[in-house]
């Protein structure tokens, strides 16, 4: 088998900002397996919170280079290398060679009945509530948006949205960027906003003291539940677990991830690392087992890969078979 693997750039149409970092492109490591004819594609940009970036896992999928060509399976894969940005990329471009090899779908392949679903569309963080209303005002065909924000104004960027989009379903995520007393005086002021969730309020390991805590909005983990083996911790803390395939490092775990949230009574969602059709196609193999689903990363860049999703007004309705699975 070839195992062929290089970084790609894509640049943003407007610089992307969250609590604590800025983006203005996208870095992903693209795997390509080609084997007897048939090629299966995989990217990931990494965990950027995790000090994973597109040179370290292009490093980490190279140093497994030998056992790759030598014909390691998607269940070898989970032991060669631990979740995280390159075990993604190869893990999904397993799944797509494998239906390539079986001239099934991704479909046939997993059991998962497909239908369209509706993304989010993502609001950066900016300075001010004005600013911030303006960029939800000029998404106007987006029937979710998520809001990112800070510790600075949070309610008062928030009641501005809502102003400007009041027909808006409206999800939040600080990013960590709020401590658990921000959190107690934010909640009772956005009941009125009517947010369907807000997520990862605190700090990666320093969000205990949300253990026994009632919000009167349903509280989303991300940073705080990268994969099945923090979920037990994470299910006590919060009531929806965002899925995201760089943090489970693959397809694969993250089927695995959905099911064992959905069994502890949480409520899903499907996140991203930013990146491309590539990246987002697997993710929306996950979208329908979520309540709610944030595949926007191609509407955030200037250029998108060859037969991307489509997005009507929010909704991807399908996979094209000549990007992925």
């Amino acid at each position: 088998m070839e195992f062929q693997l290089h970084i790609s750039d894509w640049e943003l149409t407007v610089p992307f900002r969250i609590t604590g970092s800025e983006w203005v492109n996208t870095r992903s490591l693209v795997v390509q397996l080609v084997d007897d004819g048939h090629v299966g594609r995989g990217e990931a940009q990494g965990v950027y919170y995790m000090g994973e970036s597109a040179e370290s896992i292009l490093q980490q999928a190279q140093a497994i280079g030998t056992d790759i060509r030598r014909g390691a399976t998607l269940d070898d894969l989970q032991h060669l290398l631990p979740p995280g940005g390159a075990r993604n990329a190869i893990d999904c471009a397993m799944w797509d060679l494998e239906c390539k090899r079986q001239g099934l779908s991704i479909w046939q392949i997993t059991g998962i009945k497909p239908g369209p679903v509706t993304t989010v569309f993502t609001i950066g963080l900016e300075e001010t509530p004005a600013a911030m209303a303006a960029k939800a005002a000029a998404a106007s065909d987006s029937p979710i948006l998520k809001i990112k924000l800070d510790d600075h104004m949070p309610f008062e960027k928030l009641a501005a949205i809502r102003a400007v989009r009041p027909d808006a379903q409206l999800v939040v995520d600080a990013n960590q960027g709020w401590s658990f007393e921000l959190l107690q005086e934010v909640l009772p002021k956005c009941v009125d906003l009517d947010l369907a969730m807000i997520e990862q309020p605190l700090k990666r390991g320093g969000d205990d003291e949300l253990e026994g805590f009632e919000s009167p909005i349903i509280l989303a983990a991300d940073e705080s539940c990268l994969d099945t083996s923090e979920l037990d911790t994470a299910a006590r803390r919060y009531g929806m677990i965002n899925i995201k395939l760089d943090k489970t490092g693959g397809l694969t775990e993250a089927l695995k991830l959905a099911r064992a949230a959905r069994e502890k009574g949480c409520k899903l969602m499907v996140g991203n690392m930013a990146g491309t059709s590539l990246s987002m196609a697997p993710s929306f193999v996950v979208a329908q087992l979520c309540d709610f689903v944030d595949i926007d990363g191609p509407l955030l860049l200037n250029y998108d890969e060859a037969f991307g999703l489509e997005y009507d007004n929010g909704v991807v309705s399908r996979i094209d078979p000549r990007l992925w699975g």
